[in-house]
C-alpha cells in the first residue's frame, strides 16, 4: 500500500497517459512502469522518473560503436557477462537511472552511504512533514545479535513484540503531536492559536523519531546502482533496506535484462575467496581434509569459507 493523495496519483496518471516520440532507444520493459510507484514497507515506495540507455549503451560504450551497433544479442549477451566476469566497470556508468524513493529516515541515513549517486531530499525546513511513520510487522522485530553488532537474532516473542509495536506507534504519534504543536498548526495546517507565530520548522522537525518517512529523488549510473544492490539485497542486509533493494531488483531485471542476467551470475550469486582460502579449497580438491588449525584464516573467515562451501 502507496500512501499517495488523490493528486499525487493523479499526477502520475497522467503522466503515465502522455506518450512522445523519440529517437532514443528506450527499454520496453521501463516504459511500461515508468512513473509508477510500487509499494516498498508500510507507506514508501520507489518510482521510475527517469532513465538514459540500456543494455545496448553499455555494449555501444564497451566498442565505441555507431548508432546500435550491428551484434547479436547473443555476442551483446556475450560481452556483458565478460564486462562483469572481469570488472570492467566504465560501460556500466554510460546508463543512468533516476528514482523517486519514500523511506523512512533511519533507512536514509544508511542509504545516503553510497556516495556516487545525486540526491535531492525534502526538506523539512520549507515543508511540513506528514504524520507517516514505519512500524516493523511483528516477523521483522528482533533481539540484537549476539554474535554481530550491527544485526539481529532471535524474533522476539509476541508478548515483547507487542509492547515494542505500542511504544513505537505512541512515541511517534506523541512526538508528531509536540511537532504540530511546536509550529502551531493543526493536522489541516490551520493556526492552533492566532496570537502565536510557532516555531521555525527547521527547529520544530529535531524532536521527530528516526521511522518518520522522508523523501528524495535519487539519479545514478548502472555500475553504482549494481554496487549499492550488490550490498544491500544481500541476505545478511537489514531488511528495510533490503526491502527497497529487492523493489529496485525488479526494476534493473526489467531496465537491463542482459545486465541484470550478468549480475546475478557474477555478483549476486558469486562468492569470493582470499588467498588462504584458495589454498585450502585446492588442498580439499586434491583430497586432503583441511581444519581451521590447518590454515592462516581466522576462525571467523574459516566459518564464511565453510557457510559458502555449504551453500549457505
Amino acid at each position: 500500500m502507496t500512501s499517495l493523495t488523490k493528486e499525487q496519483s493523479l499526477e502520475i496518471k497522467e503522466a503515465r497517459d502522455a506518450t512522445k516520440e523519440t529517437r532514443r532507444r528506450v527499454s520496453e520493459g521501463l516504459e511500461d512502469i515508468l512513473y509508477q510507484a510500487i509499494p516498498v514497507l508500510d507507506h514508501g515506495f520507489i518510482r521510475v522518473i527517469d532513465y538514459m540507455g540500456d543494455d545496448a549503451a553499455v555494449v555501444q560504450a564497451a566498442r565505441v560503436s555507431y548508432g546500435r551497433g550491428t551484434k547479436k544479442v547473443s555476442e551483446d549477451r556475450g560481452l556483458i557477462h565478460y564486462l562483469l566476469r572481469h570488472w570492467h566497470t566504465t560501460p556500466f556508468e554510460m546508463a543512468e537511472i533516476k528514482f523517486h524513493v519514500k523511506l523512512p529516515i533511519f533507512v536514509a541515513r544508511q542509504w545516503i552511504r553510497h556516495r556516487m549517486a545525486n540526491v535531492n531530499e525534502y526538506s523539512a525546513r520549507y515543508s511540513i512533514l506528514d504524520r507517516e511513520f514505519y512500524i516493523p510487522a511483528p516477523e521483522h522485530l528482533a533481539a540484537q545479535s549476539v554474535e554481530n553488532r550491527q544485526g539481529r537474532g532471535e524474533v522476539v516473542g509476541t508478548e515483547e513484540a507487542d509492547q515494542v509495536l505500542r511504544i513505537l506507534s505512541d512515541d511517534a504519534h506523541r512526538n508528531y503531536n509536540h511537532y504540530l504543536d511546536l509550529l502551531n498548526h493543526d493536522e489541516a495546517g490551520q493556526p492552533i492559536r492566532d496570537d502565536h507565530q510557532g516555531l521555525a520548522r527547521e527547529l520544530a522537525r529535531m524532536n521527530l523519531s528516526l521511522n518518520f518517512y522522508t523523501q528524495w529523488y535519487w539519479k545514478t549510473d548502472l555500475h553504482n546502482l549494481m554496487n549499492f544492490l550488490r550490498l544491500r539485497a544481500d541476505p545478511h542486509a537489514q531488511y528495510e533496506i533490503g526491502a527497497y533493494a529487492e523493489a529496485i531488483l525488479a526494476v534493473t531485471q526489467k531496465w537491463v535484462p542482459l545486465t541484470f542476467e550478468a549480475f546475478r551470475e557474477h555478483r549476486l550469486e558469486a562468492a569470493t575467496f582470499s588467498g588462504e582460502a584458495v589454498k585450502a579449497l585446492r588442498r580439499m580438491l586434491t583430497g586432503e581434509k583441511v581444519e581451521q588449525t590447518d590454515t592462516a584464516m581466522s576462525k571467523r573467515e574459516w566459518d564464511e569459507f565453510q557457510a559458502v562451501l555449504a551453500g549457505k
